[in-house]
């Protein structure tokens, strides 16, 4: 208990670092950045490392600021709630039960985007998940 305490407190500290950021950046549907996600409850996904980052994919964007986005996992996962693509670097899933809104200030680094088909492919499942 004592360990997510103390990464709960680097979260808040990350957190204020966010609210502060001073520039957007323009990000796209279909693209994949490192997201400082932060520290959740339960079963919620969250971030590791000293940002709280995640790779997240950016499935629709709202606003100029705002997207609705999927968190990817490390591994390629099976199930109705994962979509396995490829990353560059290795095989990762997107998590389709952890769909959630940010804002772009949470966004670090473009990792790269995914294919018009992959996207489609991804598309087709969450719809399978959330309206079947």
């Amino acid at each position: 208990m004592k360990d997510y305490f103390i990464a709960l407190l680097e979260w808040c500290k990350v957190k204020v670092l966010l609210w502060d950021k001073p520039t957007r950046v323009v990000f796209k549907e279909g693209e994949i950045w490192w997201c400082s996600i932060g520290m959740n409850a339960g079963e919620e996904t969250f971030g590791k490392g000293p940002k709280l980052t995640r790779p997240v994919l950016i499935f629709k964007k709202f606003t100029k600021n705002s997207f609705l986005g999927l968190p990817l996992t490390g591994y390629e996962k099976e199930g109705s709630w994962y979509v396995p693509i490829n990353m560059p670097s290795r095989k990762s899933s997107v998590m389709l039960n952890q769909a959630r809104i940010f804002d772009g200030v949470r966004l670090r680094k473009r990792i790269t985007s995914i294919g018009d088909i992959d996207f489609k492919t991804i598309k087709k499942k969450f719809k399978e998940f959330y309206c079947p």
